[in-house]
């Protein structure tokens, strides 16, 4: 059971929330907990939904945002975002159980994302205190600054909602996925 009350419905969420839910709802065919969850606070779903909206018309591809989105989850123990992606990533970005294995280590099986996901994973551990040689490597692998800079929010975005994750306790809402490691 979540530690913060989740609005049990669309209609039980705040007022200002509820068109939101209902978007949601409309693109996922669901309202998954994490939605309903932030959905408490007007002002942070609509922050996270702009946010996420925002990146999905960047120039990462869809499969790549999924493996940073995994990388994250599992260095920081995420065992709800874990899931989430688990599932997003294997139904929509259509990545096979290798690769997500992989992304879970901090790596891609697919070279250019390798550096991707990388970078991604050393950002997070590192709480953005990457070098040079780690941007070089990025670069090297046909990754741009603006690439850079959305690889970022990515990992800021991912680290949001686990953190929110962690925090609530959130009830896992997709076929469970567990960290392999103690975050």
């Amino acid at each position: 059971m979540s530690r913060i009350a989740i609005p049990s419905s669309i209609e039980t969420a705040p007022a200002a929330s509820q068109p939101l839910l209902q978007a949601v709802k409309k693109m996922l065919g669901v309202v998954p907990n994490l939605f309903r969850l932030v959905s408490t606070s007007p002002a942070a779903l609509e922050g996270y939904l702009s946010l996420s909206g925002a990146l999905s018309k960047g120039s990462l591809a869809a499969p790549t945002r999924e493996r940073i989105a995994l990388a994250v989850a599992e260095i920081n123990g995420c065992s709800y975002c874990l899931s989430a992606h688990t599932y997003l990533g294997r139904n929509v970005a259509k990545l096979d159980d290798a690769e997500m294995t992989a992304n879970r280590s901090g790596a891609s099986n697919e070279p250019k994302a390798d550096a991707a996901v990388r970078f991604a994973a050393k950002v997070t551990r590192e709480r953005g205190r990457v070098s040079q040689a780690d941007i070089q490597a990025l670069k090297l692998a046909g990754y741009d600054d603006a690439q850079l800079i959305e690889i970022v929010q990515h990992v800021a975005l991912n680290v949001w909602t686990n953190y929110i994750n962690l925090i609530a306790e959130t009830e896992v809402d997709f076929p469970v996925v567990e960290p392999r490691k103690a975050a």
